[in-house]
């Protein structure tokens, strides 16, 4: 399925970036125009079922597969955040970026049905302006704006993309290019003991301190900050 997507500057280098479930390109409004100023060409994708995207069937090897539909390969680099990071995990191998930078991505949990519940996932179809605020206080009233409109065009029928599969089979055993693990802190799907083992695999893995799961909207400097030597 070809993917909607979104654009910021004209560099010689290539960014890609890949939203997380419940949201949509848009999530990446100063990530773009940033690495723009970089010198980077960036695109930006709206998963299936997510802002100007088709609907259709909801597993996670069909926003792989989009991926690799939509974007080009041999990027400089390409940033995935939570199912984003999921997603491109899966057609990495297929994409072949130079670097890839995996931010808090949904691989695993402690108790990965409580963390990931597709019911409650999908109850958020329904999550007001007032409670976005409330979970995410460290977020810019323009962010907040975003995430109402972007829920709003969400399809909540994307929650049940694990079809009753446990998200802790989905650590990559071995980075497929130069990789990045991004974390929250602390995160809520990649433990400490996946980041042992991330780590002696041959992954980078990098803690923002103090950032929520959304790290580019909890501490966009520290987000930056941390790219830093992969973009």
């Amino acid at each position: 399925m070809r993917l909607h997507t979104r654009h910021w500057g004209t560099g010689d280098r290539t960014a890609l970036l890949v939203h997380g479930i419940m949201s949509d390109s848009r999530t990446w409004r100063r990530v773009g125009p940033a690495l723009a100023e970089r010198g980077y060409r960036v695109t930006a994708v709206d998963l299936r079922g997510h802002g100007g995207s088709p609907r259709g069937d909801y597993g996670i090897e069909h926003f792989a597969d989009d991926l690799v539909d939509t974007l080009p390969t041999g990027a400089d680099v390409i940033v995935g955040h939570s199912l984003g990071g999921l997603a491109l995990s899966l057609a990495v191998d297929r994409l072949r970026p130079l670097r890839a930078v995996y931010s808090d991505p949904a691989w695993s949990s402690q108790n990965p049905e409580q963390a990931l519940d597709p019911e409650v996932f999908a109850s958020a179809k329904n999550i007001s302006r007032e409670h976005i605020v409330q979970f995410n206080p460290r977020w810019a009233a323009e962010d907040v704006d975003i995430e109402v409109a972007t829920v709003a065009d969400w399809d909540a029928d994307t929650s049940y993309f694990l079809d009753g599969r446990p998200l802790t089979g989905f650590v990559p055993g071995r980075p497929v290019v130069p990789s990045l693990v991004q974390l929250a802190d602390p995160s809520l799907l990649v433990g400490p003991a996946d980041v042992e083992l991330l780590r002696a695999s041959g992954f980078e893995v990098r803690t923002v301190t103090g950032a929520g799961h959304t790290i580019h909207r909890d501490d966009f400097d520290g987000f930056m900050a941390s790219l830093e030597g992969w973009i």
